[in-house]
């Protein structure tokens, strides 16, 4: 094969005979539509994306370059909430995810800010859900059957196991790893092991800090943080205080007490 055939078979938009693609849709180079996959007029897919079998693609939709979606995956479908009136509202997806069989991710809506959200290299396991106005960032996990409700914000590094169900408006910081099975009503600090129904802190990530980079001298002060914060018998008023005055202050132990200190409904504790 020449050069010049080697790139048009690399731009070229490939789509299965028995794919229903509206005429409006815009399939970026190199985009590839599986068997009986549905899209509809509003999508935009980014160059190199790959959409397996009987996958459907709604709504206000952006698709980054070089995702992957699996069978069944259902992108863009309105949001499951009786508020919601038909008023125009959007998904975005970044790059280079990975959305496996039968995921299902809404659309946002005017109350919550009018889009749902999703960053760049996440992988979402089967059948996880991802509701309307979610606001999810980078390299973040989650794991099979996990469920997010509305208006959820997860941070970069998070990871989510398996049959989690976070509450609405709950925030999960940054490199935190909530274990399978829990019940998530409060908000998930950074940098948190937390397991457990309700969920409750039971340490610190180090695993996560490790691979994420983070320094010796930043784990230290964040162990002391997580005893005074999550171990003590203190108020998180006086734990706080007791933190800002007795730590040095590295960026990842600035975040974590600004996290807190802007947390709505409280942190998860031990």
């Amino acid at each position: 094969m020449s050069a010049r055939a080697a790139r048009a078979a690399a731009t070229a938009v490939h789509v299965d005979p028995t794919a229903i693609i509206h005429p409006k849709a815009r399939l970026g180079a190199g985009v590839s539509l599986g068997p009986y996959t549905v899209v509809e007029e509003h999508v935009s897919i980014g160059p190199r994306t790959r959409v397996g079998a009987h996958c459907v693609l709604e709504g206000r939709t952006t698709i980054g370059e070089d995702c992957q979606l699996f069978t069944g995956a259902v992108i863009g479908s309105v949001p499951q909430d009786l508020k919601y009136r038909g008023e125009e509202s959007a998904l975005i997806i970044g790059d280079r995810n990975k959305i496996r069989e039968y995921v299902t991710i809404n659309l946002g809506t005017s109350g919550g800010g009018g889009k749902t959200v999703i960053g760049s290299d996440c992988l979402l396991m089967a059948y996880s859900h991802v509701a309307h106005d979610c606001l999810i960032g980078n390299h973040v996990v989650l794991a099979n059957s996990a469920a997010l409700a509305g208006h959820i914000t997860v941070e970069d590094r998070a990871v989510i196991g398996g049959l989690v169900g976070i509450h609405q408006f709950v925030r999960v910081g940054a490199l935190s790893f909530i274990g399978g099975c829990s019940r998530v009503v409060q908000d998930i600090p950074p940098y948190a092991i937390c397991v457990g129904y309700p969920a409750k802190v039971f340490g610190l990530n180090n695993e996560g800090l490790r691979r994420a980079g983070v320094s010796r001298e930043a784990k230290a002060h964040l162990h002391h943080a997580f005893r005074v914060l999550f171990h003590s018998k203190l108020s998180m008023s006086h734990a706080l205080k007791q933190v800002a005055e007795d730590a040095d202050h590295s960026p990842e132990l600035h975040y974590l007490l600004d996290f807190i200190r802007q947390s709505k409904r409280g942190v998860c504790r031990a």
